[in-house]
Order: structure tokens, then sequence, then C-alpha cells
């Protein structure tokens, strides 16, 4: 349990430092949405 709490918050680190900004985040969340929704039409 203690990995998978240390790992999703490396991810959420690294997710935050590749964004510099809310808005830049959110495009990111969209775009992960997009590919999301795109895998499960196929």
């Amino acid at each position: 349990m203690k990995k998978i709490f240390t790992l999703c918050m490396v991810a959420g680190l690294l997710l935050v430092a590749g964004c510099n900004t809310v808005k830049g985040m959110g495009q990111d969340i969209k775009k992960a949405g997009e590919k999301i929704e795109g895998a499960a039409q196929k």
C-alpha cells in the first residue's frame, strides 16, 4: 500500500511540474480524457 501511495505522489508531482498553470493542467486532463474516449470507441 505504501508503494502505491508513493508512486501516486511521484506521478502527481511530475504532472504538476509539467504544467506551469492550472489552465495547462486542465488542458492536459482534457487531452488524456480525449485519448481514453477514443480508445473506448474502438
